[in-house]
């Protein structure tokens, strides 16, 4: 994965990794310099990569990483051209070590960088509201719209034929064409990763950022988070009704409605053409398959295969929640 918005700080040295998480290698040959910390996935030979759960094991199979932060039960499952490096708390170390090239992508003040568009190239380009205002790094396509009282933070690229409604935030996302973005929406910021410690919570870095494809739309007051290691997606063709929330990494396929009130949680993997009723809750790190749909109110704890309608909580199939609720 590459990170457009965030200054990567590399190459740093392996010896200098080592020794900023605390890990000992005494038969270490080559100090070999590292480009960037990735997932198992996207790392090449001069990357680090982490492994954390057996869910991820036949991908850890085939990383192309040069080191690998895991622990002692799950370093056998990796490849022998990837050297473990074993810690005690996998994801603790990550986020250190991601803060290290990507210091940056830790916190989420307000962008000291936008100013009137009123003072910008775009003050003759487009047709927008009071108050707009508009960051470093933005471009913005051709017939498009803004709203009373937004702010295009820093870190925006945004389409031709696009609709920016009012009182909405938006910065480190992409955003294809003819898209329509209504009022009150949150996008591109910080998700909600930490790490609970003694007497503090160790925020999580997230260097990804919200790629929104062509032809959506996002409802009033929706809540779209940008990714920690990964990216935020939301397909072509997706509507989004008023008061959703996406978490960080979460990835919607094509032509998917969802309801008001729905909360879909960290990396986890949502279909094309699924449709989810309102208030449902979807926990993290699961796979929805293509043509599910989820009935209004339902709490998902667990995968669902394709094809499948669901509803209750937990969800279960809908002909076996309608039989037990007669």
């Amino acid at each position: 994965m590459s990170h457009p918005f965030f200054k990567n700080y590399g190459p740093i040295l392996i010896s200098e990794i080592l020794k900023y998480l605390g890990i000992k290698i005494e038969d270490l040959k080559v100090d070999k310099e590292i480009l960037d910390i990735k997932d198992l996935y996207s790392s090449t030979n001069a990357d680090i990569t982490f492994y954390h759960s057996k869910k991820y094991k036949e991908i850890a199979k085939n990383t192309k990483a040069s080191f690998c932060i895991t622990t002692e039960t799950l370093k056998n499952d990796l490849p022998k051209n990837c050297n473990s490096l074993i810690v005690e708390n996998v994801l603790v170390s990550v986020s250190k070590l991601t803060s290290k090239f990507y210091p940056e992508s830790i916190n989420d003040n307000f962008d000291d960088t936008a100013i009137s568009i009123l003072e910008t190239k775009f003050k003759n380009k487009l047709k927008f509201g009071k108050n707009v205002l508009i960051g470093d790094n933005v471009s913005i396509g051709s017939n498009c719209y803004i709203g009373h009282n937004s702010i295009i933070e820093k870190n925006v690229n945004i389409g031709n034929n696009c609709l920016i409604g009012s009182n909405t935030i938006i910065r480190n996302t992409i955003i294809k064409e003819n898209v329509r973005i209504l009022d009150r929406c949150v996008i591109g910021k910080h998700g909600f990763g930490f790490f609970p410690m003694k007497n503090q919570n160790l925020r999580y870095p997230h260097i990804g950022i919200v790629i929104i494809e062509d032809n959506c739309e996002i409802g009033c007051g929706a809540t779209i988070d940008r990714g920690s290691m990964s990216n935020t997606i939301i397909g072509k063709n997706t509507y989004l009704d008023n008061q959703v929330h996406i978490a960080h990494n979460v990835k919607i396929g094509q032509n998917s409605i969802i309801a008001g009130q729905v909360g879909i949680a960290g990396s986890s993997i949502i279909g094309s053409n699924v449709k989810i009723g309102g208030q449902a809750g979807i926990s993290g790190h699961l796979k929805i398959g293509n043509n599910v749909e989820i009935g209004g109110g339902s709490g998902v704890v667990k995968s669902i295969p394709d094809n499948t309608k669901v509803m209750g909580y937990p969800a279960k199939n809908i002909k076996e929640f309608l039989r037990k609720n007669k």
